[in-house]
C-alpha cells in the first residue's frame, strides 16, 4: 500500500472512532446549555420503624415532612385510617410498606401452619400497600439456621410467594424481596435467579445497601440486579466497627461518615433503577433534630 493511501485511509478510521465522542460531548453540552440534561429525580422517604420519638401517628408525620422528607415507610398492620389521615395532614405520601409479620411467621419455616400465618399477613399488607396507594411491599423471605436448610429456604419460600402472587398482581403491587442478616440469597446473581424465576413485573427486589457491605459492595449488587430493583434501602455501614467489634457494630455510624461509596451507589442507580424512590433506615430518630440531620445527611449523598 502507498504511503498516501495508507495515511488517507488511517485518518478515516480514526474519524470513525472519534465522531461519536465528539457528537456525545456536543450533545451533553448543548443540554446543558438548554437545560434539558434528563437525570432521575430522586425522592426521599423514611422507614416508619426509625422513627421513634414520642408522639401520635399525626405528629410523626408533621415532623418527618417538616424535617424535609416526602414521604414515608409504614408497616403494615397499623391502623390505616390514622396512617392515611396522618400522610394526608403532614403533606407526605407512602413510598412502599414493609411487611410486619415476616419475621415472626417466615414462608421458610418448617411448619405449614406457620408458613400458612405468613401467606396470610403478607396478603393483608399487601392489602395495606394498596390502601395507600403505593406499588411496593418489603418482603423477607425466610431465614436459613441450624434448623431450616438452604435449599429448604429456598424451595418452601418460592412455593408461599407463588401462591400470593396473584393477590398482588391484582392488587398491582409489588413484593420486593429484601437482603437482610438472614444467611440467604448471599450474592447478586443468586439474587438474580431467584427473583427471575417468577418470570413476573410483581416480583422485585429491594435493595438495601447496608445490609450486605460486611460481604459485597453495594454497587456492584445494584448494577448486576438493574430493573430487578423495585425499591432501595438507603443505609450507612462502617467496616472498620464491624471488624473491631461485632459485626452488627457498622452499622453504629452516621449517614455518610462509613465505608459506603454513594458516588458509586447513585451513580449505578441513577444507571438502571427505574423507580423515584429512596428510603432511608438509618438508625433511630429520637427527636426533630435527629431527623432534620438526617434528612441534611441524605442530600449530602445525593449532591
Amino acid at each position: 500500500m502507498k504511503r498516501r493511501n495508507f495515511i488517507k485511509q488511517t485518518v478515516t478510521v480514526a474519524g470513525a472512532f472519534s465522531i461519536p465522542f465528539i457528537r456525545k460531548e456536543a450533545f451533553v453540552k448543548n443540554n446543558m446549555d438548554t437545560n434539558t440534561v434528563q437525570f432521575p429525580v430522586f425522592k426521599k422517604s423514611i422507614m416508619w420503624n426509625t422513627v421513634s420519638m414520642e408522639g401520635s401517628i399525626a405528629d410523626k408525620c408533621k415532623a418527618i415532612k417538616a424535617a424535609g422528607f416526602a414521604g414515608i415507610e409504614p408497616m403494615s398492620h397499623l391502623n390505616r385510617v390514622e396512617i392515611l389521615d396522618g400522610m394526608k395532614a403532614a403533606g407526605l405520601v407512602a413510598s412502599s410498606v414493609c411487611c410486619s409479620t415476616h419475621g415472626n411467621k417466615p414462608l421458610s419455616s418448617p411448619d405449614p401452619a406457620i408458613r400458612q400465618e405468613g401467606i396470610d399477613g403478607i396478603i393483608v399488607a399487601l392489602e395495606d400497600a394498596k390502601t395507600y396507594s403505593t406499588d411496593a411491599l418489603l418482603v423477607v423471605p425466610g431465614s436459613v439456621n441450624e434448623h431450616v436448610a438452604y435449599d429448604e429456604c429456598w424451595n418452601r419460600s418460592v412455593e408461599c410467594i407463588k401462591k400470593i402472587l396473584p393477590v398482588a398482581e391484582k392488587l398491582k403491587v409489588m413484593i420486593c424481596i429484601e437482603n437482610v442478616w438472614n444467611n440467604f440469597l448471599l450474592s447478586p446473581l443468586e439474587a438474580v435467579r431467584y427473583v427471575d424465576q417468577f418470570n413476573s413485573p410483581y416480583v422485585k427486589f429491594y435493595f438495601d445497601c447496608g445490609n450486605y457491605c460486611h460481604i459485597g459492595w453495594p454497587d456492584q449488587w445494584i448494577r448486576i440486579l438493574g430493573e430487578r430493583i423495585g425499591r432501595i434501602h438507603i443505609k450507612e455501614f462502617s467496616r472498620q466497627l464491624a471488624n473491631s467489634g461485632r459485626t452488627r457494630d457498622g452499622f453504629n455510624v452516621k449517614l455518610s461518615e462509613g465505608d459506603i461509596k454513594w458516588d458509586k451507589v447513585l451513580g449505578e442507580a441513577r444507571n438502571c433503577y427505574k423507580g423515584s424512590w429512596l428510603t432511608t433506615e438509618q438508625g433511630s430518630s429520637k427527636t426533630f433534630e435527629d431527623l432534620k440531620d438526617l434528612n441534611e445527611r441524605f442530600d449530602k449523598i445525593l449532591s
